[in-house]
């Protein structure tokens, strides 16, 4: 993915709001008693502007410009700019790390090890919300790609405690919502 495919991904970055999915991620991190999240490919804080300030709030991405954006926009919450192959948080450092449609961006050799820093970094939980694909191309345009994070987890050292495809009331695109517990 080129760098002016995001440039004006994090320029129109307020029509990319999907409400529906920032009530259920929040929702969930609520209901699973978390008092930490990270997400990871967050770009201008979305999925994350619904938090209430009592929980602790971490954005990530690679886009500084994004960064930026996100930091102007909801300045209590903690962003960075950053790599998922390198996650600039300690070991079991966040209650739920969490992605929404970034893997599906995210080039085929950085899918394992940005799987495993998810790993590293969560206290209890991992949550990917991805298309659903054998890492296949979807779309030739933007290099999306499927990705089964189901079979990903398998053989870890998690509990898999949900694989199912999301209501398209919460995300009309009805990606993969894959929970994991870390054991």
């Amino acid at each position: 993915m080129d760098d002016a495919f995001w440039e004006g991904y994090a320029a129109d970055a307020e029509s990319n709001y999907n409400e529906e999915f920032a009530k259920f991620i929040r929702d969930l991190v609520t209901s699973l008693r978390c008092s930490s999240v990270l997400e990871v490919g967050c770009n201008a804080g979305n999925d994350l502007r619904l938090f209430p300030e009592s929980v602790e709030v971490n954005g990530l991405d690679s886009n500084q410009k994004i960064i930026e954006i996100a930091k102007r926009r909801l300045p209590s919450f903690n962003f960075k700019a950053g790599s998922v192959t390198g996650l600039p948080y300690g070991d079991s450092s966040i209650d739920l790390v969490f992605t929404h449609g970034f893997l599906n961006y995210l080039e085929d050799g950085k899918v394992e090890s940005g799987t495993d820093e998810m790993l590293r970094v969560a206290r209890r939980y991992v949550v990917n919300c991805e298309l659903a694909g054998e890492d296949s191309i979807l779309d030739e345009g933007t290099g999306r790609r499927g990705r089964d994070m189901y079979r990903r987890w398998l053989g870890r050292r998690v509990k898999i405690i949900s694989n199912v495809e999301m209501h398209e009331e919460i995300d009309p695109e009805r990606p993969r919502f894959v929970l994991v517990r870390k054991i």
